[in-house]
């Protein structure tokens, strides 16, 4: 059992990240308004048939949110390397892991949740129909910790390296084509009355994977750009 003065370690670390993160709104609100612009545009482009953008809707919904979760991801641990916070957090008596799972539960709480909150305004503009949305709704919540957890990793590995964002994307997108391709599936297995229980079951375990591993290569990705 964790100790209680490790709960109220984490529990002031993620209570800072969360009034830093409120101080800078543009953060939170930058992903949300990428989100909007894309799935307001792109029935311009394929056009407003509701037979082509239904089919090709859960596929535009995951891509953006996959995109939009690399928006300011580099910044995750930046601020901390540049400003000595990393270097406390080590020296902390709580493990590591720990604190990076506190870090990735807060960026999913500031990019994973609202995504999915926005998910039915998406779904609406895109014509998906109303049979893939619990599916739809379902597979983010079980596919963004997953974003949330691959992209600290990414951040971790890339925090020492200046302007990383470009080599952070290069790391990140092949390691989701897996969480794209299967959540994509469920979606559209659902709109043709297809069971997904497979599709979801393989998308909860692979949240219940990477939410244990992944804590435990962020601390070692830390302590690798720390020192």
């Amino acid at each position: 059992m964790i100790k209680a003065s490790t709960w109220q370690v984490v529990k002031t670390l993620m209570r800072r990240d969360l009034k830093v993160a409120l101080r800078r709104r543009s953060d939170i609100i930058n992903p949300l308004l990428f989100v909007l612009m894309v799935v307001s545009l792109f029935p311009l482009a394929v056009g407003p048939g509701p037979d082509v953008l239904g089919r090709i809707a859960a596929g535009v919904i995951w891509v953006t949110a996959l995109l939009a979760a690399l928006l300011g991801s580099e910044r995750l641990f930046r601020d901390d390397y540049l400003d000595g916070s990393l270097e406390q957090m080590i020296l902390l008596p709580v493990p590591l892991p720990v604190l990076a799972l506190a870090k990735i539960a807060i960026h999913w709480l500031l990019s994973g949740l609202p995504l999915v909150i926005l998910a039915p305004l998406a779904a609406l503009l895109l014509k998906l129909p109303v049979e893939g949305w619990s599916t739809l709704l379902l597979t983010l919540l079980l596919g963004t910790p997953i974003l949330s957890a691959l992209t600290a990793i990414g951040a971790a590995l890339t925090v020492s390296l200046g302007r990383g964002g470009a080599l952070l994307s290069l790391l990140l997108l092949p390691l989701f084509i897996p969480l794209l391709i299967f959540a994509a599936a469920a979606v559209e297995g659902a709109l043709v009355g297809a069971p997904v229980v497979g599709q979801v079951v393989l998308l909860a375990g692979l949240m219940v994977l990477t939410l244990t591993l992944a804590p435990l290569a962020v601390a070692g990705a830390i302590r690798v750009s720390v020192n």
